[in-house]
């Protein structure tokens, strides 16, 4: 079971791996090298340009973007479990963190990364696998009713602060708030079209290679 951070005190070089550490992993750009490695071009010249899993499935290969979710997820998971087994759950917050901030603004990529979905679904699987399986039922149950990946992202991240308080791990909250708030950020322009009425749903067609 998880245990709240900041249990034990570690100097700045702990703290500073971490952060290092979590970023360098979450930083690298999944869907742009599997895209690469199956002969599909660069990703960032498809549809909405974003080199999350949900833009790599617009390739048509649909194990491709399959791949491309488990790593995106997997290295925000691999970034709390390792910092947990080398230096306990305070730095183990600190690397998943880290690595959804890496996998949103990659170094490699001028900064120019994905959305966070995957990584944050992943890193929060890590941190409490009940929250983490909240979360991904909370994505499911949302895309079933409404069609709408980014829908389904956006209520997902939005309870994900919720559970953990359900589940009294009241010092991961502010950490939740905030992958909340930078997925919100990120897909401020499909909070736009679902407002319009005009954000294309799982499996249709898309018009408008600009979409989520």
């Amino acid at each position: 079971m998880f245990i709240d951070p900041i249990s034990v005190e570690y100097s700045a070089p702990y703290y500073a791996a971490a952060l290092v550490f979590g970023y360098l992993l979450g930083s690298i750009p999944f869907g742009l090298l599997f895209t690469r490695m199956a002969g599909l071009g660069d990703i960032r010249s498809v549809g909405s340009g974003n080199i999350g899993a949900t833009n790599v499935l617009r390739t048509g290969n649909r194990w491709v973007a399959f791949a491309t979710l488990i790593a995106d997820g997997g290295k925000g998971a691999a970034a709390v479990l390792i910092a947990r087994y080398f230096a306990g759950d305070a730095m183990a917050v600190l690397a998943g963190t880290a690595a959804f901030v890496g996998h949103i603004f990659p170094v490699w990529l001028k900064f120019k990364g994905g959305k966070g979905v995957a990584t944050f679904l992943g890193l929060t699987l890590a941190l409490n696998f009940w929250i983490g399986l909240a979360a991904c039922a909370t994505w499911l149950a949302t895309a079933a009713v409404t069609r709408i990946s980014s829908l389904s992202a956006l209520v997902a991240a939005a309870l994900a602060p919720v559970y953990f308080w359900i589940m009294d791990h009241w010092l991961i909250i502010p950490f939740a708030i905030f992958y909340a708030v930078l997925i919100f950020l990120r897909h401020r322009d499909n909070i736009r079209r679902i407002l319009a009425g005009e954000e294309p749903k799982i499996g249709a067609k898309k018009k408008q290679a600009e979409a989520a």
